[in-house]
């Protein structure tokens, strides 16, 4: 079904969503305007849930302080491993129980001195978490803080800001030296997108994707670093469009980039709903291994037996869980006895289909915006885009000379829903180059969905 959206001359197609088995419940999300903070029971946890007309935030604190499941639109996005769930294992370093959500690690990892972190369930991915609510209604905000690690020196704690008028929901992680003496530790965000089937959850999702920019000046030879799993691994590419992509496939995989346009993108295909997570890269700040983003595909991995031959093996015992972690880092911080630094990040869930060609401040680019003129005149203007705040879109026109010809007002458009354009607008004669604009309900623009010249004149067909 496809309904058709105008306002004064701007044409907007949207193409409403199809019900997928993942979305047929919805949380009683708040009415517009409003969010809250409360507690609720959660697959057997106690826990935290921070929400909005449009998302919803579950928080376990006590298990390392998880986001353990963001829902937008009704749709989950997050993995919970069904085999701890509702469950909480005291802090140990000699086992990780994967419970699944999203929390905070460090890096590097390792066992080859105290300036790299172990891992496996200690109080850094499994200690108990304080949680405090700061604020709801208008705006909500909630923080998290961990306790004290004597074996790495650091405390974490993270607020989390959701507003009442869009799913944009902003992180501010915090890490603190607890010790006498100096530190030096990346924090890392770390994701785990659940890329099983929406129907049946024993089978994969064959449609589920991550892209982020590759660096054209990269530090690694394919553009990417390959830490574990099949340096020749089809699933993996680097575009003509200078995009990194990455089709799941269930097999163990690492991939470090240094990317420096500060996003990621993951896409569920079949469902046709994405998350933008969005950092700010610092230029002139060193990085774990030169890598600002990490994507770890979970499945068999490809391991040596006893006698030297080679086997595929799974971490977990029988068939490892189908997940995708995207996993954004922080430069290292080099802090002294009592300082802390700051990670700040954002999400912004919306609509997609299962390719793209990149992300702007206001919008995912699903097929980038094109303008060209008609031998009648008119300019027809094609493009579609998972746009991250509802509003409205504007048409901005402008002349050889970067002067303004006018402006068009358009339709009003959703995050819940892809919009796509395939329209004629009447414009100024003297119309060389348009932008497509994003303003809000509040009146905020919040940016470009694309800028693009008029192409010559086209024969209508």
């Amino acid at each position: 079904m496809r309904m058709l959206l105008k306002t004064g001359s701007l044409l907007v197609v949207n193409f409403l969503p199809l019900s997928f088995a993942r979305a047929q419940v919805k949380n009683q999300l708040p009415a517009p305007g409003m969010c809250h903070v409360e507690a609720v029971e959660y697959k057997g946890w106690h826990a935290q849930q921070m929400s909005n007309h449009w998302v919803a935030l579950t928080f376990i604190p006590q298990n390392g302080g998880r986001l353990i499941q963001f829902t937008f639109n009704g749709h989950p996005y997050l993995f919970v491993n069904p085999e701890y769930a509702g469950k909480y294992f005291p802090p140990t370093s000699k086992q990780w129980f994967n419970y699944g959500g999203d929390k905070l690690w460090l890096l590097p990892e390792g066992n080859d001195d105290e300036q790299h972190w172990v891992g496996n369930s200690d109080l850094i991915d499994d200690g108990q978490f304080t949680f405090r609510k700061i604020s709801e209604g208008k705006e909500c905000e909630i923080e998290l803080t961990g306790p004290a690690d004597p074996q790495t020196g650091v405390q974490f704690s993270r607020t989390i800001q959701l507003g009442s008028d869009s799913p944009q929901v902003r992180f501010r992680a915090r890490m603190k030296n607890v010790t006498g003496h100096s530190l030096e530790w990346s924090m890392q965000s770390v994701s785990q997108y659940d890329t099983s089937d929406a129907a049946a959850q024993s089978r994969i999702n064959p449609n589920f994707w991550a892209f982020t920019p590759a660096n054209p000046s990269s530090s690694y030879l394919n553009r990417y670093h390959v830490r574990y799993g099949p340096a020749q691994n089809s699933s993996v590419s680097v575009r003509d469009d200078g995009l990194f992509a990455l089709h799941y496939v269930h097999m163990a995989a690492e991939l470090w980039l240094d990317s420096t346009d500060g996003w990621l993108a993951v896409l569920d295909g079949a469902t046709k709903y994405s998350m933008v997570e969005r950092f700010r890269f610092e230029e002139n700040k060193p990085y774990p291994g030169k890598a600002s983003v990490i994507f770890w595909t979970n499945g068999s991995g490809l391991q040596l037996s006893s006698d030297g031959e080679p086997v595929l093996r799974a971490d977990e015992e029988g068939k490892p869980p189908f997940y995708m972690e995207a996993e954004l880092n922080s430069p290292l911080c080099r802090l002294r006895a009592g300082e802390s630094c700051d990670f700040e990040t954002e999400w912004f869930p919306t609509r997609t289909e299962d390719n793209i060609h990149g992300v702007t401040d206001a919008s995912i680019l699903v097929k980038p915006l094109h303008a060209s003129r008609m031998d009648n005149g008119k300019i027809t203007i094609t493009g579609s885009f998972g746009v991250f705040f509802p509003g409205q879109l504007l048409v901005r026109l402008y002349d050889q000379q970067g002067a303004s010809v006018g402006t068009i007002a358009g339709a009003d458009v959703s995050p819940t829903e892809l919009v796509t354009l395939q329209t004629e607008i009447s414009a100024d004669t003297k119309a060389a180059r348009l932008s497509l604009h994003l303003v809000d309900a509040n009146g905020v623009d919040r940016g470009s969905l694309g800028e693009v010249p008029v192409s010559p004149m086209e024969k209508l067909k």
